[in-house]
Order: C-alpha cells, then structure tokens, then sequence
C-alpha cells in the first residue's frame, strides 16, 4: 500500500501574519505533484510548514502521513517518517564533510531510535553506496570530500540536494524552486537527477515558477496557489499553460485570492 502525505485545511501565519488560508492537498508515494503560483502566493510557506520549521506556526488545520499526525512533530521527527525537504537557498556549514553529513544524516534515518555517536552505518557500507549513487549522478567522488555547500556554484548547492535525496530515499521529496538562479544546463542536470531518483516509492511536490524542471518530471498533478490558497488543480497541461502565458488569467478568475495576493506583494516591496 501507498504512503499517503495528506494536507487538510492548513493555516499557516509567519509571525503575526497570517499566509496559508486553507490549503487541502493529497501527495501519494509514487505521484509528482507541481505547485506553482505568483510571488507572495504562499508556495515556499506551505514547502517550510511541511518539512517543521520552527518559524512557520500552523494556527488550523492537519498534516498526516499515513494517518499519523506530524503537525506538532518536529523537523527531524518528520524526515525520519520520510519527509524531505530541498531547500531554495541551501545552507553552507563550514567544516563538516559531505560524506561526514550524509553518514549521520542517513543513519539517523534509517535507524530512528539510536543516540548521537552511536549505531552509525558501517564506513566501508556508506562509502560504496554514496559513489554508487554519486556515479549514478555523474558527479565527481571528490565532491564527498568537500565542506558542505562551503564554496559551492548554484549548479553544485542543488546537485547536494539531489545527492541527498538519493541517499535519504524518503518517502516525500518536497523541492522548493529548486531550479531558482541555474542555468539552462544546470537544471536539465538537476532534472535529469530527479527523474532518475523518483519512481513508486517517491511522492514528489516540485514548487516552481517555471517549466523548465518538470520536463524530465512530468506531474500528474498541477496545483495554482494565490493567495494562501490553491485555487485551480489541473494536469501537466495546467503547468505548461502556465509557463506560455503567466498568471494573468487566473487572477482574473480568482479576484479575491488575486486581493489577499496583492497584499503580500505590496508588503514585501516595502
């Protein structure tokens, strides 16, 4: 049976400021889901609020995954249930190894219950899976070696994702603009990466402005968020409209979510 990840009525504020109004959404393992929408609309809100980000207060509403309620969990909580989250703008943390993040981190997964220094995967097990899975990428070994995300190109902050979504292998893979500020070349191969990754047993929801990732990753399922709220649910079709002729229409369509939206923008320009 399907891992679901269901989103029931979520209300999200950052602050005093209320930004998800209500948001219903059901990912299933197996399934890739876009989320596209204007500035200010509320995508990367929803993507922080998934993934348990202190910031982000849900005021109503529900997250579950197979029933179990992870509103209240918190961020390592969820990924050990299977939640993953690729950030927009990924951290750098000076001094601590790729290959020394990833053994942790896939430990931690993998084996929920152990203590920190204790139960880590075996080194001669880890090193032959992450240059399987950095050779089934096409990056370089030497890339392990490297302090995470200390130096790193655009183009090689989001392969990291990638890379870590590959060793993680979570249920929920949630990928905020993941394509923002690459070239056409990085993000066919940050594209090429994920197709090769998601698959049955992978629940996918790619937050994007633009097309251009969903080429190799063509969703089921296309959502429109404005103003806190998805307003139109269509194919792969709906996105590739989208990207031809912008969100013109469906404001028009939605005046009062375009209302709450305007807002936003109007906010964030001060």
């Amino acid at each position: 049976m399907n891992s679901v990840l269901k989103i029931s009525n979520l209300h999200v504020s950052v602050g005093e400021t209320p930004i998800l109004k209500g948001v219903d959404m059901e990912i299933r393992q197996g399934e890739i889901h876009a989320l596209m929408g204007p500035n200010g609309s509320g995508k990367s809100t929803l993507a922080y609020a998934l993934a348990g980000h202190p910031n982000y207060n849900v005021t109503d509403g529900s997250i579950e995954i197979d029933g179990v309620n992870v509103t209240e969990m918190q961020a390592d909580e969820r990924a050990r249930l299977g939640m993953f989250l690729a950030f927009q703008y990924p951290v750098v943390i000076p001094g601590v190894k790729v290959a020394d993040f990833l053994r942790h981190a896939v430990s931690n997964v993998r084996n929920p219950d152990r203590k920190e220094g204790e139960g880590l995967i075996g080194m001669r097990e880890f090193r032959k899976e992450i240059r399987d899975r950095m050779t089934e990428l096409g990056m370089d070994h030497d890339f392990a070696r490297r302090y995470l995300n200390d130096g790193f190109s655009g183009g090689e902050k989001k392969r990291m994702e990638i890379l870590q979504l590959a060793m993680l292998q979570p249920r929920f893979a949630i990928l905020d603009e993941t394509d923002s500020g690459l070239d056409s070349d990085a993000v066919r191969v940050v594209s090429e990466g994920l197709a090769k990754l998601s698959g049955p047993n992978m629940g996918v929801l790619i937050i994007t402005h633009h097309e251009r990732l969903l080429e190799f990753n063509v969703p089921q399922f296309t959502h429109v968020m404005l103003g806190g709220r998805i307003v139109e649910t269509g194919d792969a079709a709906l996105a590739h409209d989208l990207h031809a002729n912008g969100y013109a229409t469906v404001r028009a369509r939605h005046p009062e979510a375009d209302a709450e939206n305007a807002k936003v923008e109007a906010a964030a320009a001060v």
